[in-house]
């Protein structure tokens, strides 16, 4: 449900707005602003924290209250005529469900770290990303051929039919089997024999928040991870860019490519990795990721006189889907590790909120730098700050060792 309107904006639309002759800049700013929410998902987890309980299940309130106001947001994407000509209504109309999908992303992500034994973070992860990845399929390779087949209301109407689906399914799925699908007058009583009172107060939880995430080991391990995804999210904008403006490829063409082709294989790999990742240990798989994607962005952008060559660019872009699935199954639950105790939801929504920063700014970022350089030299940039970031991460383990 977090995938298809994540697929369905940052890839379908985007790409369709490059294809009618928006400049990089447009398009980065508009994947900027759909993006911007995702941010302040810190906000969020504390108060999620502070009001978890329900008789629904823990913290599902939330989970089905945000999934139907983002349905309803996406409803007023319908009245979107053109999306060229209305693209700030269609900034706002996805600014606005964006705000309420980070809050339903803040929820499922507090309910997986605090019921996930640590042993199985990995490929709990690797699940809850294919899944991501399966909206991502179907948002940007579904809704990109319905757009450009039928039209903009179409593809719009069939994202808010898809949410609802999703939004009745999950109000259907009972966390215990104790839990109720209707409210019950006696909450008090429910909630003192579940053990549940107690709740920490906001300003303890915010404060607990801040000093978790600013210790030394924290700080270093985010940045670095946090350096990843920045480059990533920037390269795949501006190498998309390239395709369609430079080389004059179907936008639909791209985001079937980008969401469609190899979905499979990229769900085989991502669960594979997940279990990895339970076997050698997510630290580990996490710095071979690192190497890897390294050496594929500087060979890649070494290549770039061979991009015309549609099978290049084609293999180019099947690689990188199975980069960024693969990077988050390994750093997920090293993030997890970092959690502490009773704010373990915050925490790791905070971290997520600081991923969606980087993936914000690398939007921006390459919708930029694309108005003066070319995405080969931006991709030769961003594998030699991957690959000098792995060099420094493997440099501090024999250092603490």
């Amino acid at each position: 449900m977090q995938g298809i309107p994540s697929g369905f904006a940052l890839t379908a639309v985007a790409n369709f707005l490059t294809a009618k002759g928006q400049s990089s800049y447009s398009v980065g700013s508009f994947v900027a602003i759909v993006g911007l929410p995702w941010i302040f998902q810190f906000v969020w987890g504390p108060i999620i924290d502070r009001y978890q309980f329900s008789v629904i299940g823990h913290r599902k309130h939330w989970v089905v209250l945000t999934q139907l106001v983002a349905f309803l947001a996406s409803l007023g994407l319908l009245f979107v005529t053109d999306p060229v000509r209305q693209l700030s209504l269609l900034s706002t109309l996805f600014f606005l469900h964006s705000n309420f999908a980070s809050v339903q992303d803040a929820s499922v992500d507090a309910i997986a770290i605090s019921i996930v034994p640590e042993q199985e973070r990995g490929r709990v992860n690797a699940f809850m990303r294919g899944g991501y990845l399966l909206g991502i399929a179907g948002g940007s390779a579904g809704l990109s051929t319905i757009l450009n087949s039928y039209g903009f209301f179409y593809a719009a109407a069939t994202q808010s039919a898809l949410l609802l689906f999703f939004t009745v399914l999950t109000f259907l799925i009972r966390l215990d089997t104790t839990d109720s699908y209707l409210p019950a007058f006696n909450v008090a009583k429910k909630e003192k024999s579940s053990n549940l009172t107690g709740n920490p107060e906001l300003k303890w939880l915010f404060r607990a928040l801040y000093k978790a995430v600013t210790e030394r080991k924290s700080i270093r391990t985010f940045l670095q991870i946090a350096l990843v995804y920045s480059c990533l999210s920037i390269f795949i904008r501006a190498f998309s860019f390239h395709l369609i403006h430079n080389l004059h490829w179907a936008d639909n063409s791209v985001s079937v490519l980008q969401g469609g082709w190899g979905t499979i294989a990229t769900l085989i790999v991502t669960i594979s990795g997940g279990y990895l990742a339970d076997k050698i240990g997510a630290a580990r798989l996490q710095y071979r990721v690192m190497l890897a994607i390294a050496l594929f962005l500087i060979v890649f952008s070494l290549s770039s006189h061979f991009w015309a060559i549609k099978m290049v660019s084609t293999a180019g872009l099947l690689l990188y889907n199975f980069a960024d699935p693969m990077f988050s199954v390994a750093a997920m639950p090293v993030l997890m590790l970092l959690c502490h105790k009773k704010i373990e939801g915050s925490q790791f929504t905070c971290y997520m909120a600081l991923v969606n920063f980087c993936d914000v700014i690398g939007s921006y970022f390459s919708g930029w730098a694309m108005t003066f350089t070319s995405a080969s030299r931006v991709g030769l940039i961003c594998g030699l700050a991957i690959l000098a970031t792995t060099v420094l991460k493997k440099y501090f383990e024999k250092k603490l060792i």
